[in-house]
Order: C-alpha cells, then structure tokens, then sequence
C-alpha cells in the first residue's frame, strides 16, 4: 500500500510516493500554482512519468490541479492502493505534539492555528481540503513541524512578556521539526557517539534556522512564535528589534504592508535589492549581494554561538537542507567564523561536496553533511498512524 506526501508552499506543492521502503518511489512536483501550472513527475532512476503544463490563460483552480495529480497517482500504481495521504503541516500550536488523523474536529482545530501561521497554515491546508473534496473516503494524516520541539524546556520556550499574553499561546515553538526529526534519526545510524552528545543542526535553504540537540532531543532552537525568527532567510528579516514594527506604524505603514514586508520583501532579497536565491547572489558581482551573503553567515555564526551555551558546550554540527548540502562556500564561511570552537574543516572534501564528515581530524568538533528526508518523514508518520489493517 502507497502513501502519497504533500508539501506545499506559496507557488507549489511537492509531492513523493512511498511504497514499503523507506526511499520514494516517485517524487514531482506542481509548480506556477498561481501562474502557468506544471506538474512534473520522476521515478527512483530519473525517469519522467508526467510532465504536464497548463497555459496561463487556462490555468485550472487548486482543487482541479490537485484532481490531476490524484489521477495521475491512481493510474500510476494501476493495481496497487493509495492508502493514505500524509501532510506537512507547519504549526501544531501547544496541543498536537505527534501526528494526527485528520478528522473534522482535528481539521477544525488547524483552523483555528491560523493566526498563529497566517503565511503557512492556509497553504498547509488547502491540499487537505481539496483531498477531502475528491477522495472522501481517503485517509489523511497532518504531520507537524512544530511537534519535534515540544520537548524545549520551558525557559527556553518562554518570553518576557506577561503571564496573561503568554497564555495566549505566546511562545517559542520552533520549526524545520519534520527536518530535524529525520536528521537526528539518521545521525543515530551514522554515528551513534555524536548522537548522543550535543550538536547543532543548521537546516539552510529558503527558510533557514538552527537546533540544539542534546542526545537528539530539541533543547532550544532559532525561531520561535512564528517563522519569522531567527536567522536571515530568502525573503524573511530573521531576528528583528520589535521597537522597528512600532516605529513602522508610527510612521503610517499599514499592518499589512509591514507583513508583507517582514515575510516578503526582507532577508536575502532586501538586504541585496537583488534576489532571495543564495546562488544568484554568489554569482553577482555586486556588493549589495556580497554584503546579504556575509549577514548570512554571521547570523548563523553568532546564533550558533548562543545555542552553545544552551548545550553547555558543543561536539558536532550538521548541515543540511538545499543550501547547508550544496554551498560549500557558506558551510565554509560558517565554520570559520566558529573557529573559537577549534571547528576545522577539510577545505577539499567541503568543495568535493563530500557527504558526512568533512571536518578534519584534528577538529574538536566533528562537521558533517547529511541530506534530510522531510517527505520520509511524512511517510513514516503517516503509516503509523493509519490503523494496522490499513497500512
């Protein structure tokens, strides 16, 4: 029985297919939601199994795109049975702390989160909905980003703010849980000594942030309320002094637009007037763009260092993500700045895109690259959920 995963985003919705292994046996994607769709579709070796387009002028609704690709998953695997669909969900909020059949009340309560997540929680569920709409009889199950942190101790959950607005759910949740979750359990496989100590995972890509891992478990992570914290991602600003947004709204900027920014038009893209995609600014000769790249880096740098004392020391760091596995210079840029720790890494197995280790011996902290599997994840968590004779 297959489990099919989704993911979607802004523009997107990715897409796996998992049979009884543990690797996806079809992975695609819909891209251009919102322009000129394109569903595209590999099996395990590369091959195309789809590659559909739709013009700008006749680009269907969600529900209809997610129609086509529920259609091409069913004459796919032909015989075989889709047993379940499994989601990402970005917030869980204080009360879903494991994965969750999605039923109306558990739909409902998702609901609900959204002002918690107004970027990512309608995304999150519009695929939900439009499964609900054309397969009624199959099962979902709602994956959640901020459930691997639950285990955050309080102080490094709370904020300073008073006891009544914290019981608003005001408070650190932390995201990338599905990444890290998937990282500390294949660490456990690499090198179960490091998986035991204290290591830093830096999830780099688009959204970008940091855990602390003490025996795997999250004892403090980078973002916090919502997915704008932390670190300099794409087009999100990271750490900011609330003192900004009220001197914002004193000088006439609407609610909205000041969102907007925050979530939009900041980060990579703002600092560098050029563009949020890191490798685009690597390859610009501008100093705006060398300039976003070097705030990049030093944001990892100096949030890593305060994760540190959250560990009380540190014995590895882990990179991954889209740009922690493939920009070697920015692990390299990063290791350098944390040199203080004695991190020393083998420049040539770093540049040769190396995976695991790519520190040297003489390192006191080991530095691996390990590719994460969010989707695996999803699949995983959503066949222990269906009822046995289901899965």
């Amino acid at each position: 029985m297959t489990i099919l995963t989704l993911n979607a985003g802004s523009s997107s919705v990715k897409f796996a297919l998992f049979g009884a292994g543990a690797d996806a046996a079809v992975q695609g994607e819909i891209e251009k939601l919102d322009t000129a769709p394109h569903l595209l579709a590999t099996d395990a070796a590369g091959a195309v199994l789809i590659d559909r387009r739709w013009p700008e002028a006749e680009a269907p609704d969600f529900n209809t795109l997610l129609e086509a690709l529920l259609t091409f998953v069913e004459r796919h695997l032909g015989q075989g049975v889709l047993a379940a669909v499994g989601h990402r969900i970005v917030h869980g909020g204080a009360d879903h702390i494991r994965p969750a059949l999605v039923t109306p009340e558990v739909l409902e309560e998702l609901t609900a989160l959204t002002p918690l997540d107004p970027l990512h929680m309608p995304l999150n569920l519009a695929p939900i909905h439009a499964v609900a709409a054309a397969r009624p009889a199959l099962p979902q199950v709602a994956c959640f980003d901020t459930a691997f942190h639950h285990t955050l101790p309080p102080v490094a959950q709370a904020f300073a703010l008073p006891r009544a607005i914290t019981a608003l759910g005001v408070r650190r949740y932390g995201f990338h849980g599905l990444s890290y979750e998937y990282i500390a359990g294949r660490l456990a496989q690499l090198d179960p000594p490091l998986a035991g100590g204290r290591v830093i995972v830096a999830h780099l890509g688009s959204g970008a942030s940091l855990c602390a891992l003490q025996g795997g478990v999250s004892i403090a992570t980078t973002t916090g309320f919502s997915a704008l914290d932390g670190l300099v991602m794409a087009t999100r600003c990271g750490n900011l002094d609330p003192g900004i947004i009220l001197y914002l709204g004193r000088q006439g900027h609407s609610f909205a637009d000041i969102e907007d920014m925050l979530y939009r038009r900041s980060g990579l893209l703002g600092v560098s007037g050029i563009s949020g995609d890191l490798r685009a600014l690597q390859a610009s000769n501008d100093p705006n763009a060398a300039f976003a790249v070097e705030l990049f880096t030093y944001r990892i740098a100096s949030e890593a260092a305060s994760l540190v004392a959250a560990l009380g020391g540190l014995d590895g760091i882990v990179f991954t993500a889209g740009i922690g596995e493939h920009a070697p210079a920015i692990r390299a840029a990063v290791c350098e700045r944390l040199a203080w720790l004695d991190v020393a890494i083998d420049l040539t197995a770093n540049s040769a895109g190396a995976r695991e280790c790519i520190s040297t011996p003489a390192s006191a902290i080991k530095v691996l690259v390990i590719a994460t599997n969010e989707e695996a994840m999803i699949a995983r968590h959503t066949r222990a959920v269906l009822p046995r004779d289901t899965a």
